[in-house]
């Protein structure tokens, strides 16, 4: 619980911003549901065979999985709010439909009758007959589609829309339980003040629930317009990865830029996404700058070029080469630090088998129960590459996931885990990592990545952000990722610290 109240202290300004995200994410995608539901509906209320095959498709579209819906729009509309806003709408559509159309089609056909006695237009029939007599239908429709936007919205995180799932998918990805509940509970609670809302909206007349409406679709269009006015879209776009490392590094590009350069206004988008939405946004400007590292380059982001060599330096030729001649991208030099693979026992462990590298656990392989990322199990680069170059053969190794390997290394269910060279929880739980003394893990070491028109605009950036190359070693970025995610303080104030006490801010 005190871990909690930390954070809200510490951080409340942050939520409070990811709260409103949530919000307008949420809002913006409702209204925009609700007026393509509601006519929609109305349109086919007398048209049966047409409204159930629009049923039977509203119904398949819900049915995709929403990160698979989120795969196939962003290659379309690309990443951010847009495709997130689109995704939200193709589910709330459903519900909202189905209701009104359930609510306008079994209306008393003694109300329908008197109404056309009466010598009542169609438009007025309409509403001041059905519209009343099915808004309780409708109602419904929107609280079940609002508790399923505000629920899925928080995947919207993970393209880079912001919201309350950002702290959701940070504290899974850091292990963070605290983070994990306050993303969790704030989303609960928004669902049920939404619907409570709702329920009070439900209960005025048709007359006042639609000035009701209209009032906060004004409300809405007028500050997303004094957002866009106040706050343009100008300047540098730095953009990190989800977790603490990466916070930690795009907050030192901007003050180094900041400070070398006062005039250049910066923005960073922390907890962006992964990296191939990333390298997306990169690729279609919505981001200029963010950390990428010299494995995941050759592995994952470029063409026909693997990890040939375990030497750092030729590693990052390779990578920044094939960027250059495939995306026009400028990759500029590289920190000193590995994020790469290790393998940790604890103190004791290692004193008592006096084990300094990997190649000491060959004398000691029959008393190892390792517990391994499954990745890592499985990987080339991982376990099996690993028991090969060292002739190991460990006594039994488990898969878990990541976020329990440390607990289990520290409540002693296993005695060697795998992780990655700057994992805070080294710290945290007291390991030893062992060398890697045949270079078998191929090197990871982390560098901005820009387009090359970014740096033919500002060619000063170069300069500025090549200061941290060969700089920040692994024990820094392991100490820096302690004090985020362990004691909770910010990655912006962390980043700033470091810089100070190493003259880069003087």
């Amino acid at each position: 619980m005190s871990a909690i109240l930390h954070i809200l202290k510490t951080q409340g300004g942050d939520i409070v911003h990811a709260i409103g995200q949530h919000i307008g994410l949420s809002l913006i995608s409702l209204l925009i549901a609700a007026v393509i539901a509601i006519p929609l509906a109305i349109l086919l209320m007398n048209h049966k065979r047409a409204a159930g095959v629009m049923l039977q498709i509203t119904s398949i579209l819900q049915t995709i999985p929403s990160l698979a819906l989120l795969g196939i729009l962003i290659p379309i509309v690309g990443i951010g709010t847009v495709p997130s806003v689109i995704a939200l709408v193709i589910y709330a559509v459903m519900p909202i439909f189905q209701n009104t159309y359930s609510g306008l089609t079994t209306i008393d056909p003694n109300y329908e009758e008197a109404a056309t006695a009466f010598g009542l237009s169609r438009r007025m029939k309409l509403f001041r007959i059905e519209l009343p007599l099915a808004m309780p239908m409708i109602i419904s429709g929107i609280r079940i589609a609002t508790v399923l936007i505000i629920g899925t919205a928080t995947l919207a995180a993970l393209i880079g829309a912001g919201g309350l799932g950002t702290y959701i998918l940070l504290g899974i990805e850091t292990n963070n339980n605290p983070l994990l509940i306050i993303g969790a509970v704030l989303s609960a609670i928004l669902a049920l003040v939404f619907g409570a809302a709702i329920d009070w909206l439900g209960r005025l007349s048709f007359k006042k629930a639609g000035i009701v409406l209209a009032t906060v679709v004004v409300l809405i269009g007028g500050f997303a317009g004094y957002r866009k006015i106040a706050n343009p879209e100008t300047g540098i776009t730095i953009a990190g990865k989800m977790g603490s490392e990466p916070e930690i590094l795009i907050n030192m590009y901007k003050d180094l830029i900041e400070h070398d350069h006062p005039r250049m206004k910066v923005t960073t988008k922390a907890n962006f996404g992964g990296t191939s939405f990333l390298f997306k946004a990169l690729k279609s400007g919505s981001i200029d700058i963010y950390p990428e590292f010299t494995g995941t380059v050759l592995e994952s982001l470029v063409k026909g070029e693997k990890a040939a060599s375990h030497d750092p330096a030729k590693t990052y030729q390779v990578a920044q080469t094939a960027l250059k001649s495939q995306y026009r991208m400028a990759y500029l030099k590289p920190m000193k630090y590995q994020n790469g693979y290790d393998l940790a026992v604890t103190k004791q462990f290692a004193k008592a088998n006096h084990l300094k590298t990997i190649s000491d656990l060959v004398a000691v392989e029959g008393k190892i129960h390792a517990g391994f990322d499954p990745d890592f199990y499985q990987l080339k680069d991982g376990y099996p590459g690993l028991s090969k170059t060292y002739g190991l053969k460990f006594a039994s190794a488990k898969t878990m996931e990541p976020s329990i390997r440390y607990k289990a290394i520290a409540n002693g269910k296993v005695n060697l885990v795998d992780g990655y060279t700057t994992d805070p929880e080294i710290q945290e739980y007291h390991l030893v990592v062992l060398k890697d003394d045949r270079n078998f893990f191929p090197p990871y070491q982390g560098a901005p990545l820009m387009t090359e028109k970014l740096v033919t605009e500002h060619p000063e950036l170069k300069a500025t952000l090549n200061k941290l190359a060969g700089k920040v070693t692994t024990t820094d970025m392991q100490k820096m990722n302690y004090l985020v995610t362990v004691k909770h303080e910010k990655a912006a104030t962390v980043a700033r610290q470091y810089l100070k006490s190493h003259g880069y801010l003087n």
